[in-house]
């Protein structure tokens, strides 16, 4: 039965001498990567790793976090991808949430880790962290396998077997463990080659962070599948990004819409050749429409798609095609990836009618299996096998889906439902701000009254009577905001507003 590490040997085997992975000058071919993949798996099982153990890797992008990555994989344990930019309490909360007994960490990671043993004495004395590299503190894992043969290591793994936990966004309080086994994670690389149309041999820019779904279900393990000659950069910088593209010859390319904006701003972008681009897909937000436009001016022979999931889903959930994209670009999709089923359902459980609003909900075989060691998190969401999102959708005439706010951040105010996104989206271009979030305030009068959280422009003055005066032609009275905070907005590495963060400001 197929597995995660089953297919990289199988892909090495076929293409043994090909690029799998660039970092930092560096490249190493299929038979290479296996090799290693083979040699830190015997490193690991000899230190007491088994079958189901969990296994935190808390690293930036690097070509040590992929055969990290696939080594814990190999050895049968289930791997914990976290934010690299972690704090000590944040590392204390995923070991604790897995019951880890191994922390594989990143050598820039190592300070945050040496913080966290020395706050956290009591889980750390349990937990073997090694270090992906030379660093200051910890012991070189990769050092210590170096002396291993390359033998072929196979546990003879199910397909069913649990393979990775993705931690949600945390966009309202702490990040829940997403399991997912080897199948789902497969049958995500199957959905995304149909729907992304990737191909055999493509070569993929990796930029967005390998810990998160997207990158690390989507385009990681599923550029592996197909024998993808992957480049990874630590960071998005905007010129390496271009110089990158020239250089390999990039034919595939996924980001967050800031960093389209970005990439529009980078004084090489007119000369670079970027030809080679053949898909450049989108998520975690909308792309305005501006944007969208400029996109299509500055990479002609590239097909702009967007991809609007969630980590439960595997991700998994609906897309917009380049045509779609073309025609309605702020909106968050028309179809659902495929081999996955999505309705639009009201408080009744029945499908809303077009231009209603209802929550998005989603079923198939990339959705996760549970939330880790929560039941009762996992019954709420997973219902008769369907994922229920959370995510309220206003879907138009022709089927186009926008989301217009959490379930849980929808405002009522004198008895009107108001989607923060709405408002957020609606005001985001008044020109004394760089950033808005949309939250309430309890009110005797009102029940919920909106607030304006902002971000200043450089050099610019918001006041409440200049976006109320901005509002008016854009948003019904009662969804225009009656109080203005002068604020930076917090956000997690997708891009997403944290909002929970907001309100404990307030509280």
């Amino acid at each position: 039965m197929p597995t995660l590490p089953g297919i990289l040997r199988t892909t090495a085997h076929a293409y043994p001498d090909r690029p799998a992975l660039t970092f930092a000058g560096a490249t190493t071919s299929y038979r290479e990567f296996d090799d290693k993949v083979d040699q830190l798996a015997a490193e690991l099982i000899a230190r007491g790793t088994a079958p189901g153990d969990r296994i935190v890797i808390i690293s930036p992008n690097t070509d040590a976090f992929a055969i990290a990555a696939y080594a814990g994989l190999r050895a049968g344990a289930i791997i914990a991808p976290v934010n690299p930019k972690s704090a000590a309490a944040e590392i204390e909360h995923f070991m604790t949430d897995t019951g880890a007994a191994t922390l594989l960490f990143g050598v820039a990671c190592a300070p945050a880790v040496h913080a966290w043993a020395q706050t956290h004495p009591q889980t750390a004395s349990e937990v073997s962290a090694l270090s992906l590299g030379a660093a200051d503190y910890g012991e070189d894992v990769f050092a210590a396998a170096q002396g291993r043969a390359a033998e072929e290591i196979d546990l003879g793994l199910a397909e069913d077997a649990d393979a990775v936990i993705i931690y949600t966004s945390g966009t309202t309080g702490k990040p829940k463990g997403a399991l997912f086994d080897h199948h789902r994670v497969i049958w995500v690389g199957v959905n995304a080659s149909v729907a992304f149309g990737l191909r055999l041999h493509d070569r993929i820019l990796h930029v967005a962070p390998l810990y998160h779904s997207a990158a690390l279900n989507l385009l990681f393990f599923t550029g592996t599948m197909v024998g993808a000659h992957q480049v990874i950069h630590s960071t998005f910088d905007p010129e390496a990004v271009l110089a990158a593209v020239e250089e390999h010859k990039i034919s595939v390319f996924f980001g967050v819409p800031t960093m389209y904006a970005f990439l529009l701003r980078a004084p090489s972008l007119a000369t670079r050749d970027t030809s080679s681009l053949r898909i450049a897909f989108y998520g975690a937000a909308p792309m305005p429409g501006t944007v969208a436009e400029r996109i299509f001016a500055a990479f002609p022979h590239t097909e702009i798609i967007q991809a609007c999931g969630q980590t439960e889903g595997g991700p998994g959930g609906i897309m917009l095609t380049h045509e779609d994209v073309k025609r309605k670009p702020s909106t968050s999709g028309r179809f659902p990836i495929p081999n996955t089923e999505v309705r639009v359902i009201g408080a009744d459980g029945e499908e809303v009618a077009p231009g209603e609003v209802g929550e998005m909900i989603m079923r198939g075989e990339t959705m996760m299996k549970e939330y880790w060691g929560r039941p009762e998190a996992t019954a709420q969401t997973i219902v008769d096998g369907w994922v229920h999102t959370g995510d309220l959708v206003l879907v138009d005439d022709e089927g186009f889906m926008t989301i217009v706010d959490r379930l849980k951040d929808m405002i009522i105010t004198g008895g009107h439902n108001v989607y923060s996104a709405e408002v957020e989206n609606a005001l985001a271009a008044y020109p004394e701000i760089t950033d808005i979030a949309i939250i309430s305030r309890p009110s005797e009068e009102w029940g919920e009254s909106i607030v304006a959280v902002v971000t200043p422009a450089e050099g610019g003055r918001p006041t409440l009577e200049g976006l109320k005066a901005f509002a008016q032609p854009l948003l019904s009275s009662y969804k225009i905001p009656r109080e203005i905070v002068v604020d930076e907005i917090p956000r997690n590495p997708s891009g997403k507003i944290q909002k929970h963060k907001i309100r404990e400001r307030f509280q």
